[in-house]
C-alpha cells in the first residue's frame, strides 16, 4: 500500500491489540472478584475499535491525511469466538463437518441497510468499478477516512458476532482482507484450506498466491487459524 494509505492499518495495528489487552485484563480480574461491571466480549471489543477510530481521526486529520483501513478482531476464550467487523475484510470458520461458517459480514455500500443509512445523512452511492459510497469508498465502514466521516455517510460501529464453540467444534478459521473474496467464495476458501493445513502458515501462503494467480490486483492478507481436537483449543 501506498504510505499515505498505509497510516490507518499502522496506527490501528499499534493501538488497538494493546488497548484491547488492557482492558481484557481489567475484564479477567473483575470476573475473579465476581464484580458486576457491564463489561463483555462484545462491548469491549466496541469500545475498544471506537475509541481508535476517535483518535486516529484525530492524528490523521491534523496533517490531512485521508487514510482508512477495515478492522476485523477475533476474541478466542474458552468456550466461545467473539469476532468484529468494521469494511470488508471477512472471517469464515470450517466446522467439524467442513462447512463455511460465515463470522462476518462485509459492510458494501449496495446493501440495503447501509444504503437506507447514507442516504438518510445526506450521502450517496455510484458505481465506479464498483458500488463507492460519495462516489469515492468501496466500503461503508471503516476506521479513518475522515473526509467522509465529518460527513457522517461513513461510520466505525462495528458488527459483532459471538459463537458457540461446543457446539461448532470448529477445525480453523479463515481471516482475510477482500482480495482474498473477490476471487474465492467462502465454501472454495474453506475447501482450499482444508487440503493445505499441513502446510506452514496452514496454506496461508497458498491461499493468497492462488488468489493472486487469478488476478486480483487488490491487497490480499490472509491468517489462518487452526483449532485442535477439543472446541476451543487452538
Amino acid at each position: 500500500l501506498p504510505l499515505l494509505f498505509q497510516a490507518a492499518a499502522d496506527f490501528a495495528k499499534t493501538h488497538l491489540p494493546e488497548a484491547l489487552r488492557q482492558q481484557l485484563l481489567i475484564y479477567a480480574r473483575e470476573s475473579e472478584r465476581k464484580e458486576q461491571s457491564g463489561l463483555s466480549y462484545p462491548s469491549i471489543l466496541e469500545q475498544q475499535i471506537l475509541n481508535v477510530d476517535r483518535e486516529m481521526l484525530d492524528k490523521l486529520s491534523a496533517s490531512y491525511n485521508e487514510a482508512g483501513t477495515t478492522c476485523l478482531v477475533a476474541l478466542l476464550s474458552d468456550k466461545e469466538l467473539t469476532v468484529a467487523n468494521v469494511g470488508d475484510s471477512r472471517g469464515v470458520l470450517c466446522d467439524k463437518n467442513g462447512n463455511a461458517v460465515p463470522l462476518s459480514h462485509d459492510h458494501k455500500p449496495y446493501q440495503l441497510k447501509e444504503r437506507k443509512r447514507i442516504k438518510k445523512a445526506g450521502g450517496f452511492i455510484s458505481f465506479n468499478g464498483s458500488w463507492r459510497v460519495q462516489g469515492i469508498l468501496a466500503m461503508s465502514r471503516s476506521l479513518g477516512d475522515y473526509p467522509l466521516k465529518n460527513l457522517n455517510v461513513v461510520i466505525p460501529d462495528p458488527d459483532i458476532m459471538s459463537f458457540d464453540l461446543d457446539k461448532l467444534q470448529p477445525q480453523f478459521m479463515i481471516l482475510a482482507t477482500d482480495g482474498l473474496w473477490d476471487t474465492f467464495s467462502n465454501d472454495e476458501a474453506v475447501r482450499f484450506i482444508r487440503e493445505r493445513l499441513d502446510e506452514p502458515h496452514f496454506g496461508a501462503k497458498s491461499i493468497v498466491l492462488q488468489s493472486f494467480y487469478r488476478g486480483c490486483p487488490d491487497n490480499i492478507t490472509v491468517m489462518v487459524v487452526k483449532f485442535k481436537g477439543r472446541a476451543g483449543e487452538r
